[in-house]
């Protein structure tokens, strides 16, 4: 398989050095780690929130660094969860004396390691809580999970809590907004193609042209089943039938909603993916309150992408639409 890389080895280094070349006034890198801050981190009187996992997921994580979200974020090797003592440098660096907040994936790896990191700092009396998101609503205790996957749903965690900490709000309160947007987001994704992995240099699991993989986790983990090939429409509805299933919503609750790209997939089948989801929300009558559409939490080259879907209330609206300025989100 075609790559635009130099060796498999170096593929995380470059990427983190090259994002620094392209956003050298917004993120910079702790030396001698893998661990991407905002450049101004940490920043006074303010809780830090940082979040991190394996690399491969581009633009999460390390591209919602910066005002109004992520002050750190720690970047495995390509889908590996980063270190304990990674994890522990990235709180320390991002710490102001208000303590910092954790985002994890519901990884085992990334669950186990953040919670060692948080120990390990707690130990130089840095305050550190950890919020785990599960929004996958496909299924339970996979390959790599106890219980739920964290998938794009994230990225909406990342949002409130950030927008919670710029407005100085103290530990508690951003862990509670982080929780309250965990509680009540769901996601499910589709795999039209396996990924490539650099290390592997081939598709990391074998799915015919003529088929599809519903419930794929954003590593290439098997989904709920593997089904003969259907249009647009019929792939949006079963996904998206299974996210409001998991929510349960009253008609009349405004919704945000995500159509995530997994890498390979062009912008225009995004776009049609949403024009279904959004005749389904009406169908089920619900509002729509706002709507995103793109790449936000991929799995290197994999064609497919996630439906979510997000029940909001005027203080989750507040904190998704304050100010944010990072290099894959602007608000």
């Amino acid at each position: 398989m075609k790559k635009l890389i130099n060796s498999p080895e170096t593929v995380v280094d470059e990427m983190l050095d090259g994002m620094v070349a392209a956003y050298p006034e917004s993120v910079r890198r702790l030396e001698e780690t893998t661990v991407m801050l905002r450049a101004d981190a940490p920043v006074g009187g303010k809780v830090g929130v940082v979040s991190g996992g394996g690399s491969g997921h581009e633009p999460t994580h390390a591209g919602f660094l910066g005002e109004g979200m992520l002050d750190g974020a720690a970047a495995g090797e390509v889908f590996t969860s980063p270190t304990a003592d990674q994890l522990n440098e990235m709180i320390k660096a991002c710490d102001s004396g208000e303590g910092v907040l954790c985002v994890v994936k519901n990884y085992e790896g990334d669950v186990m390691n953040f919670e060692t990191a948080g120990e390990m700092a707690a130990m130089e009396d840095i305050e550190v809580r950890q919020v785990v998101v599960n929004d996958d609503v496909a299924v339970e205790d996979s390959l790599y999970t106890s219980g739920r996957r964290g998938v794009a749903g994230t990225i909406f965690v990342h949002k409130v809590a950030g927008a919670k900490a710029a407005e100085g709000a103290d530990i508690s309160e951003v862990e509670r907004v982080a929780n309250k947007m965990i509680d009540n987001v769901s996601t499910m994704g589709v795999a039209l193609t396996s990924c490539v992995t650099p290390d592997k240099g081939e598709p990391t699991f074998d799915l015919p042209d003529d088929e599809i993989e519903l419930g794929i986790g954003i590593h290439g983990e098997p989904g709920t089943e593997r089904v003969d090939h259907m249009a647009a429409d019929e792939i949006t509805e079963h996904l998206t039938e299974k996210v409001l299933e998991d929510l349960d919503l009253e008609a009349g609750q405004e919704v945000l909603t995500l159509v995530n790209g997994m890498g390979g997939t062009p912008q225009s089948e995004l776009f049609i993916v949403n024009k279904r989801l959004q005749e389904i929300l009406t169908d089920h009558s619900l509002e729509t309150w706002d709507v995103w559409v793109g790449d936000y939490m991929t799995s290197l080259d994999m064609m497919g992408c996630s439906v979510t879907v997000a029940a909001v209330d005027d203080e989750l609206k507040e904190l998704l639409t304050a100010s944010a300025d990072t290099p894959a989100l602007t608000v």
